[in-house]
């Protein structure tokens, strides 16, 4: 039987300024990879929008976090989210079908590292040039909720209400970090 503990662990700060992530998603690579680059898989467990999958090329995300589960309410501090955010991206790292970078607004950069293992693939989420406590907060706190999304729906399970999961995430954070999050 699989250890699938990987995908229910926390963030790693590996430094002041990243944090890392890891998940054990069910192969073929190629498979894992249309989840990060093709715009309608990603846009089920992060955001849609075209990109131009070479060095300097664009990535356009377009968020609608009422999309990614059944919870439709946003909170009162991200109510400007309720129709969507979106923003413009760089390339600034690939090689198809194992790592991807991109520009990170406003001034940070992700990763994503694939590594097969066996029949499964690794997938690791790195975010860093973290300058700020907060944002620390909120990117770690993020990306966990949607890469919890991403593995429920890889595996076809159900998806974890987006805002309930964060809050979640987002207090479990704050308490590692010994910050609180902004009401």
């Amino acid at each position: 039987m699989k250890d699938l503990s990987v995908n229910k662990t926390y963030g790693t700060f590996t430094s002041e300024a990243e944090v890392r992530f890891q998940r054990l998603l069910p192969g073929p690579i190629e498979t894992v990879w249309e989840y990060l680059t093709d715009s309608e898989k990603r846009g089920t467990w992060l955001a849609k929008g075209t990109m131009e999958l070479k060095v300097g090329g664009k990535v356009e995300l377009n968020f609608l976090h009422s999309s990614l589960s059944d919870e439709k309410t946003y909170p009162d501090r991200f109510k400007e989210m309720e129709n969507g955010i979106s923003g413009v991206e760089t390339v600034t790292g690939i090689d198809a079908p194992r790592f991807l970078s991109f520009t990170w607004h406003p001034n940070s950069e992700v990763s994503f590292e694939l590594e097969e293992k066996g029949e499964d693939v690794l997938l690791t989420v790195r975010h860093y040039k973290l300058t700020d406590e907060f944002g620390k907060l909120m990117v770690s706190s993020g990306w966990h909720t949607h890469l919890d999304i991403l593995v429920s729906k890889i595996y076809k399970e159900s998806v974890p209400k987006f805002w309930q999961t964060f809050a979640k995430h987002e207090t479990a954070y704050g308490e590692k970090l010994k910050i609180t999050a902004k009401k």
